[in-house]
């Protein structure tokens, strides 16, 4: 047996193997943590709690992320590209439900310029009028329009919104027909941009050189309050969206309330029928079911109170995505007795994705960014070894309380023929 041939002790070894990322410590009001590997760059990311669920207002949180490098008080727009540019590095701002990242990536000894870069934006950030209706709004117009088009990523966003409606339920994208003015965005950004609310992380960069720079460039930073949000809850729900010349797309999945989850983190790597080798089919119970054409993606988004949990079908044709539906839905209602081998094969899978996604700066800010803002353990290993905690009893308690709940359900696509809920097992 797969798992009889397994070496404990050379698992146990591997897991007791911790790494740190680094020592957290406070410099100028906010938490920093950095390492030097060597790393012949560095990267400078500003981690804020100011994601779409905390926003005032629709919108209000994706027009703050595409202020960022905006005028401030020492550099205009253009300053700061051609400034960047002749330093040959890379600036950028992402969003997410919970958090908003500023990004600087650079050539080693560069540091200096890429945090001042970022901290301004954080203490003199202007907010102007004109910028909002000459680059901001139309980005975010561009940004949502991309994003809607796209039948998964619509899908997913309106899986969320029915799966909690409110908080972890607003969506990241702007939409047409709520005005945003930037006195709106400033009381955002003031809201939001101050100590303790944001942490530092650093990487290809001395930590010690990082706090200096930090404690000179957030001289002026304010304290402010953390923002509010209601509890996550999960509801569940039903929607249709009709649309044309894309892939006809299901989304089908169930959310939780509480702390993300090892268990659904194994039920994600169980039912996901991506195959280990280039060109096979896979061992997943869902890869014999699914037509040639059509896919279907285990989707498992944990957050700090909540995570929605689900399966993406996607298909040519109604048809093909209603039988690649069913499979799916049987594969996950039998997942509930998983046990032996198969779980032990779930488990490595879930370990392996836990241990690939830190091999990268965005890997690391995602996974360690909220454990510094929060103040709990920062090793890099931790979500790895949770897994190995997992056992048969764990895995069907989850699995079993998962799906009592009442299902979250999408259709995107040519709603007359795509497949209901009842139609696919539930």
């Amino acid at each position: 047996m797969l798992a009889a041939r397994a070496s404990a002790a050379r698992a146990a070894s591997r897991i007791a193997r911790t790494r740190h990322f680094a020592t957290v410590v406070d410099s100028a009001g906010v938490k920093v943590a950095a390492a030097d590997s060597g790393e012949p760059t560095s990267a400078v990311t500003f981690l804020v709690k100011a994601g779409s669920r905390y926003e005032s207002k629709p919108g209000v949180a994706h027009a703050l992320k595409n202020y960022a490098f905006k005028s401030t008080d020492k550099r205009s727009p253009l300053g700061t590209v051609r400034e960047a540019e002749l330093y040959g590095g890379v600036l950028s701002s992402s969003l997410s439900r919970e958090h908003l990242a500023l990004t600087a990536e650079f050539l080693r000894g560069d540091e200096a310029f890429f945090v001042d870069v970022l901290s301004s934006f954080l203490t003199t950030g202007k907010f102007t009028r004109y910028e909002l209706s000459e680059w901001v709004a139309p980005t975010c117009e561009a940004e949502a329009a991309a994003a809607f088009s796209d039948p998964a990523t619509h899908a997913v966003e309106l899986a969320h919104a029915l799966a909690f409606r409110n908080g972890l339920g607003n969506s990241i994208f702007a939409t047409p027909g709520h005005h945003l003015s930037a006195e709106d965005v400033q009381a955002y950004a003031k809201s939001v941009f101050g100590s303790g609310n944001v942490a530092v992380l650093g990487s290809g960069i001395d930590p010690a050189a990082l706090t200096k720079l930090l404690e000179k460039s957030l001289g002026r930073f304010a304290t402010t309050a953390t923002p509010s949000s209601t509890p996550s809850k999960y509801f569940g729900g039903e929607t249709r969206v009709d649309a044309h010349g894309a892939p006809e797309t299901v989304f089908i999945g169930f959310g939780t309330s509480g702390a993300p989850s090892s268990e659904l983190a194994v039920l994600a790597a169980h039912l996901d029928p991506t195959p280990s080798v280039k060109w096979s089919q896979s061992t997943s119970p869902i890869a014999a079911g699914v037509p040639v054409g059509s896919s279907v993606k285990a989707v498992y988004l944990p957050y700090s109170d909540a995570s929605l949990f689900g399966l993406l079908v996607q298909g040519p044709t109604t048809a093909a995505v209603k039988e690649a539906g069913k499979a799916a839905v049987a594969a996950l209602q039998a997942a509930r007795s998983l046990n032996g081998e198969e779980l032990q094969k779930a488990i490595a899978k879930a370990k392996f994705a836990a241990a690939s996604s830190l091999d990268g700066r965005d890997g690391i800010v995602a996974a360690l960014g909220p454990k510094i803002l929060s103040g709990t353990s920062t090793s890099l290993t931790e979500a790895v070894s949770s897994l190995e905690k997992v056992d048969a009893s764990a895995f069907s308690t989850a699995a079993s309380s998962l799906l009592k709940g009442k299902p979250t359900f999408v259709a995107v696509g040519d709603i007359k023929s795509l497949p209901y809920a009842d139609e696919l097992g539930f």
